[in-house]
């Protein structure tokens, strides 16, 4: 099998169903479609033709969570949010050869996820494995101007954040920033595999957290609530 170049996954995301990318600078608001400008702020219900929880997962990759997390709970909407054209191609592409329509994918910049989301309009966040950008804290996806953001995308009653991540530093972090900023902490473990997990949805692995494991290192896990 011919393998592809990025330029021909980028061209053949256009024209997938499942995927949709922000238009930049020229119309921030707007996502391209199969070539049809849309605002999907508020409007993602009618991509899943229900009005079933919508999930995201931030900084999705290739999508790991969105579609396990989808398979796990069919009942709930997932989307991916990542930048990389690249790694979408290849989660998008598995969510439609297994017909996972209750999965779909956003190619932009989770510092204007805002544009793309109306108040309330999701029910949780996943963070799985992010960068924890050691030598740039502003820009950690537990960050407070990014807790900020999460806060007004989410519904305001039961929501649910998630971290999963094998460093400690931003392990560490988040848990110095949701306690200054007082949010509630409803889980936390610093090795969430040195015995049973007490969750089913941590038994999905990303590509990063098998490597990780393979390093030997720890996986830990927060969850909260804004």
């Amino acid at each position: 099998m011919t393998k592809l170049s990025k330029l021909q996954k980028f061209a053949a995301l256009k024209t997938f169903p499942n995927v949709y990318s922000s238009k930049g600078h020229d119309n921030p608001f707007a996502v391209d479609h199969n070539g049809d400008d849309l605002d999907m702020k508020g409007q993602w219900k009618k991509h899943f033709k229900n009005e079933n929880p919508i999930i995201l997962e931030v900084a999705c990759g290739k999508g790991h969570y969105a579609r396990g997390l989808g398979q796990m709970y069919p009942d709930n909407n997932y989307i991916g949010v990542e930048i990389k054209g690249n790694r979408i191609f290849t989660g998008a592409k598995a969510a439609l050869l297994n017909k996972e329509e209750n999965v779909a994918f956003l190619r932009a910049r989770i510092e204007f996820m805002e544009y793309y989301f109306e108040p309330g309009e999701l029910s949780e966040i996943w963070i799985t494995f992010p960068d924890p950008q050691l030598g740039k804290a502003r820009k950690r996806t537990t960050a407070p101007r990014f807790l900020d953001v999460y806060r007004n995308l989410l519904k305001k009653e039961n929501n649910i954040v998630h971290l999963k991540t094998d460093s400690a530093e931003l392990y560490e972090y988040t848990l110095e920033v949701l306690e200054e900023q007082k949010v509630k902490i409803l889980y936390q473990n610093d090795d969430i595999y040195a015995q049973p997990l007490d969750f089913p949805e941590l038994e999905i692995k990303t590509f990063y957290e098998e490597m990780h494991l393979k390093d030997n290192r720890t996986i830990k896990y927060i969850q909260f609530t804004l």
